[in-house]
């Protein structure tokens, strides 16, 4: 009765237009009533679940990446991605999955990747004469990669929910499998592109090609040192998001010199907003996942998985499932925080490493945020590109299919996420 109390609040609070860290809150609250557990212990979980070190890393991630946005990072990196690869059938579809990756990786948000890369690219793409929906599908789809490869704050979270998981092992572990993910979307740029008969562009020679890198790497720096520093070992992931977002500054007022007071005073307010959510849903969710512990879930469902088969392929395929299908409906934060303690235990069961496990469940995740009926990254897709959200989903089926079998391989090929990894060890 108690459990079921506490998912029905849970869903009430959704269903009623609640954002989810107050609904996580609400079903806590009503649980530790219906318990009669005192309510201070609650808000001691509410304090534990954030007062973690490494949690210091998020707003540096966050603050960094609006800065790269506001600076004019995101238009070189996308400018040097044209040249590189602009020269194929349907060059500007590529050209936007490879921006990503290289914009993603830096930002560490997929919804940033969207907003500013979808920005960018949509208007130039359908002045060439591509479809809109194409440009939104792409676009859309491709920034999965900002909460694969590293430097995801997104991976912070899971650390945290996973009781001290290495996040330089995890930050490595995405390096592979994003990459993967982006060559199965470029395919699919490429065969719908040349389907439709979208055209290529002229390629502007090695000289272009090597002065747009050279002018792009300042920006590409950014990456490098948040990554290296925490991967040497010289920093820690918190230092490492500080030493970023400060690199970031130098980078956009002193080289580029395109961070005005206004675009700095934007990064700003748009990172505490953004940190402010996140911190909350962490707060929330490790109250509610105290709950989850008390009412024994994770061995519930480790129970009821295994009375479904004891294959481990069929039992991974539906763990993906049903994770797919609650990033179809959740927040992605909240998700992290609150099926992590669940499914954890019963992959590590399985055999799977926990690092393994990340990656899976942020490209599950990510895909969840480019799905109706409440991905953000389609949303946010659909307004810059003037496109109705019916009118995409009906053509982005490839690209999920494309993300969807990336997802098949990371899952049932542990090489692809642990090999990196491994060598660190």
């Amino acid at each position: 009765m108690g459990l079921a109390l506490l998912f029905g609040l849970f869903f009430f609070g959704l269903l009623t237009g609640m954002p989810v860290a107050f609904a996580l809150g609400l079903a806590t609250v009503g649980g530790f009533l219906y318990e009669g557990l005192p309510l201070f212990i609650g808000f001691q979980r509410v304090l534990s679940g954030i007062s973690v070190f490494s949690l210091l890393a998020i707003p540096f991630f966050i603050f960094a990446g609006e800065l790269m946005m506001q600076g004019g990072i995101a238009g070189r990196l996308v400018r040097l991605a044209s040249y590189a690869v602009g020269w194929m059938r349907g060059g500007l579809g590529i050209v936007n999955v490879a921006s990503s990756m290289l914009f993603g990786g830096i930002s560490g948000s997929a919804v940033a990747d969207t907003s500013a890369l979808g920005s960018i690219l949509m208007p130039v793409m359908k002045e060439k004469g591509y479809d809109p929906d194409y440009a939104v599908n792409v676009t859309v789809t491709s920034s999965v990669a900002g909460v694969v490869i590293p430097p995801s704050h997104n991976m912070i979270l899971f650390a945290v929910a996973a009781g001290g998981v290495s996040v330089s092992k995890l930050f490595i572990a995405g390096i592979v499998p994003g990459v993967l993910m982006c060559l199965c979307l470029g395919l699919v740029a490429y065969v719908v592109a040349v389907k439709r008969g979208y055209p290529a562009e002229t390629f502007p020679g090695f000289k272009s090609l090597a002065i747009s890198t050279i002018v792009a790497l300042p920006g590409l720096m950014t990456a490098v040192i948040i990554v290296g520093g925490v991967l040497s070992g010289v920093m820690t992931v918190t230092e490492s998001g500080a030493f970023g977002a400060i690199w970031a500054i130098l980078v956009t007022v002193f080289v580029y010199r395109e961070l005005t007071w206004e675009k700095f005073r934007a990064a700003v307010v748009t990172s505490v907003r953004t940190t402010a959510l996140v911190m909350l849903l962490v707060a929330t969710a490790s109250a509610f996942s105290y709950l989850l512990t008390l009412y024994r879930v994770p061995d519930l469902l480790a129970t009821a998985v295994t009375g479904i088969s004891d294959n481990p392929i069929v039992i991974l395929l539906l763990l993906n499932l049903v994770l797919l299908g609650l990033g179809m409906i959740m927040d992605m934060a909240a998700l992290i925080l609150i099926t992590t303690p669940i499914f954890l235990p019963v992959v590590v069961g399985l055999g799977m490493d926990p690092i393994q496990f990340g990656v899976i469940l942020m490209m599950n995740l990510g895909l969840g945020l480019c799905t109706p009926p409440v991905g953000a990254c389609l949303f946010v897709g659909c307004v810059v590109g003037g496109v109705r959200i019916d009118q995409a989903v009906r053509t982005i089926w490839p690209f999920y299919l494309a993300i969807f079998g990336a997802l098949m391989l990371v899952t049932y090929v542990p090489a692809f996420s642990m090999t990196l990894p491994g060598l660190m060890e």
